[in-house]
């Protein structure tokens, strides 16, 4: 039993209750905070030598000459046995999807975080067309067909600017 003018029991429980609920608070805020400033820190601008600015832009640049000579003489491939020549036909159409879609891969790849923003944008765009077209390709999209049509004018404009950004 209880003494008159005691609480009950449960209303001790509920104000240690109360306590730690409040102290587990405070504890989930401080390490909210925490990873908000360890986040926002992370994403600040990090500052590059020209040096190494200047490495990031050769590495870019040679891969997308690589890609650029080995997408353009993969599509633009004959059959051996000319247009009657299926399997052919379809060795070639494979050799260019592979060089679209890996040639895409592969310049995204070799973007360095020092590349300069003007370079590695357009890079960016230029792998990601590659391999959209490819896909498309791969797919049976046409060249005729809008979407890949658009992709096409797309590379090509990436072509000329990044020609002139690497040249």
């Amino acid at each position: 039993m209880q003494a008159p003018g005691d609480p009950p029991s449960g209303v001790r429980r509920s104000r240690a209750g109360v306590l730690l609920a409040s102290l587990a608070l405070v504890i989930a805020c401080a390490a909210l905070g925490l990873w908000v400033y360890t986040w926002l820190q992370s994403r600040e601008t990090q500052e590059y030598t020209l040096e190494q600015q200047a490495a990031a832009k050769a590495t870019a640049c040679s891969a997308y000459s690589t890609v650029r000579t080995g997408v353009a003489t993969n599509t633009n491939l004959t059959p051996p046995g000319g247009e009657g020549d299926v399997t052919g036909a379809l060795a070639v159409a494979a050799n260019a999807r592979v060089a679209l879609i890996s040639g895409g891969e592969y310049v995204l790849n070799r973007l360095d975080p020092a590349t300069p923003a003007q370079l590695a944008d357009p890079l960016r765009q230029f792998g990601n067309a590659l391999m959209d077209f490819g896909a498309a390709a791969t797919a049976g999209a046409l060249n005729t067909d809008p979407g890949q049509a658009a992709l096409l004018q797309q590379i090509d404009g990436l072509n000329a600017t990044l020609g002139q950004l690497c040249g």
